[in-house]
């Protein structure tokens, strides 16, 4: 039973941490090689890989200085510039959701529409999504390793299902993907992007709260909100909601000025 309840631990952790982070990445993945730009997907993939290494370099630092705990201000702050890149990727796709435009410029994206500053973002994602959940999972698999009596088999073959059931998704988003129309893959990629940003500036807040730096108050906050994975809080939800009114505002912005040329007759002067 203790076999059963250590392979359910073990499975859980690395499943639950790893999901969100694989998310990110396989979707990011999936948005390039369906835009025809597979040979970007490097940067993406080596950003998660060097993510690994300095949540394992992290892991040893909290464990050795700090006790097995986090620092929730350093934590605040990754998670906030991964919400901002995060933020700033959601619109680029959003405005590079065209089909025809993407087909006339196909052959010159990998030199324009995606330069060298756009694959740096792309690294830069994976690489935070990653190392946001890669010291944590270290430690708690690490805490387990220790009252489950070490790395036995029943630890490892959970990590190593997790692992199988992450690797699935992964291969199901790049699938997928590649049988989508182009406008659904970079609205979707898009959208998802952005929720993400919202549920990370939700979780810096909750880092901040945790430290009693920012109140907490979520009396009436609807159960659908937390059960979704969202920080619970007043605080958070206004955070959010201000984010959500500019990027409406912005999309409102854009469009006035996209209508307006058309709206224009040639030949009768503007009044």
């Amino acid at each position: 039973m203790a076999d059963g309840s250590t392979f359910a631990q073990a499975f859980t952790i690395l499943f639950r941490e790893g999901l969100e982070a694989l998310l990110v990445v396989a979707a990011l993945a999936a948005f390039l090689r369906r835009a025809g730009a597979a040979d970007r997907i490097r940067p993406v993939y080596a950003g998660a890989g060097l993510a690994v290494v300095a949540s394992l370099g992290m892991a040893w630092v909290f464990e050795a200085f700090f006790d097995g705990n986090h620092n929730d201000l350093i934590e605040a702050g990754v998670i906030v510039v991964a919400a901002g890149l995060m933020f700033m990727m959601s619109g680029w796709l959003f405005l590079r959701q065209d089909p025809a435009a993407w087909k006339a410029e196909l052959n010159r994206m990998a030199e324009r529409a995606m330069g060298a500053g756009t694959v740096v973002s792309l690294a830069g994602i994976a690489f935070l999504a990653v190392f946001r959940e890669g010291a944590e999972t270290v430690l708690f698999v690490h805490a387990l390793a220790r009252t489950a009596g070490g790395f036995d088999v029943s630890l490892l073959s959970g990590l190593a299902v997790a692992a199988l059931a992450l690797a699935v998704v992964f291969v199901a988003m790049q699938w997928l993907a590649l049988r989508l129309p182009l406008r659904p893959v970079f609205l979707l990629t898009s959208a998802f992007l952005f929720v993400m940003g919202l549920r990370l500036v939700g979780a810096a807040i909750q880092e901040l709260q945790e430290q009693v730096i920012v109140p907490v108050h979520n009396d009436g906050v609807p159960d659908l909100v937390t059960t979704l994975g969202f920080n619970g809080s007043w605080e958070a939800l206004g955070v959010q909601g201000a984010i959500v009114l500019c990027a409406l505002g912005w999309l409102v912005v854009r469009r006035s000025r996209a209508a307006a040329p058309a709206a224009r007759v040639p030949g009768v002067p503007a009044h």
